[in-house]
């Protein structure tokens, strides 16, 4: 199964829409996983006319009155998958990440909050985090792709832009 991985779109709050890149990379997807921070039920309609889509909701989610799971756990194949938004301190915590997935009692977490894209195993864990397409932090936008088979899992992370930092688009002389 070909998964899309979306989070902290914060559309229209700190964005005015998805960039076309994203419905170009999810086209083929079965399924797409939103880690939170939608800001708007727009965000969710419009990737549900690409597939099926589960969200869970974000810090700011909360702050705008929309009333998604905080968590959410899918299987696909043998492989257990948990989706939260990650909200922990300092963002991005591997331990606390982990123990949100241990809780869980999942294989994979996907999580967002960061706005920066990982993928690290911790402990047998896998942890992923597709960054933002919209507002990342110090890095470039991206989302994410994971495809789940009889091989187990494979995930990448693909930037579909280029950095709002301008720090991080220098070209030198």
């Amino acid at each position: 199964m070909l998964i899309g991985v979306i989070s902290d779109t914060h559309i229209p709050e700190r964005s005015a829409k998805i960039p076309e890149a994203v419905f170009e990379i999810f086209k083929d997807v079965e399924l797409i996983l939103h880690a939170g921070d939608l800001v708007s039920t727009t965000v969710l309609h419009e990737l549900e006319n690409l597939a099926p889509t589960m969200c869970v909701q974000g810090n700011m989610d909360r702050m705008y009155g929309l009333k998604f799971p905080k968590n959410e756990i899918i299987k696909v194949d043998d492989v257990k998958i948990g989706i939260d938004h990650g909200e922990v301190y300092p963002r991005g915590d591997t331990q606390q990440l982990k123990y949100i997935g241990l809780e869980m009692g999942v294989d994979v977490l996907i999580t967002g909050h960061t706005h920066v894209p990982f993928i690290k195993e911790i402990d047998k864990m896998i942890l992923l985090n597709p960054g933002s397409p919209t507002v990342p932090r110090m890095t470039d936008p991206s989302v994410m792709l994971v495809e789940v088979d009889e091989n187990g899992l494979e995930a990448e992370i693909i930037k579909i832009g280029n950095s709002t930092c301008k720090s991080l688009n220098f070209k030198g002389r």
